[in-house]
């Protein structure tokens, strides 16, 4: 396998998403406990990010397996067919990527407590669980709740574990508080994945996945859609309010009217060539104007 090859079946782009949880992470641990552990923040970003295309590589497997078994013409124009990739080796790709990062995660444990092993193990469940077995959980009804809290809640906890793991005391206020501030880049991820549901929904039910929007509809599942987005916000201003994002971050709001619009164009259309984009955009429309200003708010305390 090339490494060209290696980066499609990884889908590199959509890795963002396990960046923006994990910078934010690092920001809430050097404001609220003014803890920051660089190297370990780099290896707890490389075993994210690995693990994140692993289930990726895992994906992109199966999608095509199932397609080819099925003689679907689809099947050539996925990037296992197109690149006429051996299936052994796209196995031996995630496999390699998988185990990577939970020899990386095993050592940052090692470094840090057991706690990180909780998190961290329960987070790569999910992922494990998310395209295998007998009833994986992109198959159901709960694959955006289960994204959502590996991606979003797991990787954010995780690196603000490992940088403040000496200092943190868990208890129900720290918790609560933790769990709002992950929501932000969570709905995003959760959000990727209910708009990919909601435009692959006849081609999953053909191959026997039957994902929220089969069971909610179309309509509903749109209005669950754009309702994530509006918890994102809400999170922002309550963890503003808690005083764990500094104020500062409220210039991040101003960003609201767009990914207005981008939902707006999305629930007039759903079509994965001109308007999915649409999600992707507000990925990345949400957290980064978070993380700039939660770097400027800390630095400044303002």
């Amino acid at each position: 396998m090339t490494l060209k090859q290696y980066i499609l079946l990884a889908q590199m782009e959509s890795t963002t998403t396990s960046f923006f949880p994990a910078f934010i992470g690092v920001l809430y641990a050097w404001y609220n406990y003014d803890s920051f552990r660089l190297g370990f923040s780099l290896l707890g970003l490389l075993t994210a990010v690995l693990f994140h295309i692993a289930v990726n590589i895992r994906d992109n497997y199966l999608d095509y397996y199932i397609a080819d078994n099925k003689n679907a013409d689809h099947a050539q124009k996925m990037v296992v067919g197109k690149e006429n990739i051996p299936l052994k080796n796209v196995r031996s790709a995630y496999w390699i990527s998988g185990i990577v990062a939970l020899i990386i995660g095993l050592f940052l444990v090692l470094q840090t407590s057991l706690i990180l092993f909780y998190i961290g193990f329960g987070g790569m469940l999910i992922g494990v669980l998310y395209t295998m077995g007998p009833l994986p959980i992109n198959s159901t009804p709960f694959g955006e709740f289960f994204v959502g809290l590996s991606m979003g809640v797991g990787i954010f906890t995780s690196m603000v574990y490992i940088n403040a793991f000496d200092v943190i005391q868990f208890d129900w206020i720290t918790v609560g508080q933790i769990i709002v501030a992950s929501i932000p880049t969570s709905i995003t991820v959760m959000s990727i994945s209910l708009a990919n549901n909601i435009c692959d929904l006849e081609e999953d039910i053909e191959d026997g996945r039957f994902t929220l929007p089969y069971h909610i509809g179309i309509d509903k599942a749109l209005v669950v859609f754009k309702y994530f987005y509006y918890a994102a916000y809400i999170a922002i201003i309550l963890s503003i309010v808690f005083g764990t994002f500094p104020r500062f971050v409220a210039l991040s709001l101003l960003t609201f009217p767009y990914v207005l619009k981008n939902i707006g164009i999305f629930m007039n259309k759903q079509d994965k060539k001109t308007t999915f984009m649409t999600t992707s955009i507000n990925s990345a429309v949400i957290p980064v104007p978070i993380i700039i200003t939660f770097f400027i708010g800390a630095w400044l305390d303002i």
